[in-house]
């Protein structure tokens, strides 16, 4: 990881008032959860939920929204 980064997130994160601080944190954690892929378990779990639960899609139907 690029120390740079790290070093300026941490000036800023310095310059905040203190009662900022946990929606800072919700707003990282967030972001972190929104951008790091899930493991192949984690995947497979969802996907399989999502199975029993019927969210599923016709093959036939799956290009409907595409264009061509």
């Amino acid at each position: 990881m690029n120390t740079t980064y790290l070093e300026r997130i941490e000036q800023e994160v310095k310059q905040m008032p203190p009662e900022y601080l946990p929606a800072l944190l919700n707003i990282i954690h967030t972001f972190r959860e929104s951008v790091q892929l899930n493991t192949a378990t984690q995947s497979f779990q969802q996907g399989w939920q999502e199975a029993l639960n019927g969210e599923t899609q016709a093959i036939e139907t799956l290009w409907d929204d595409l264009e061509t």
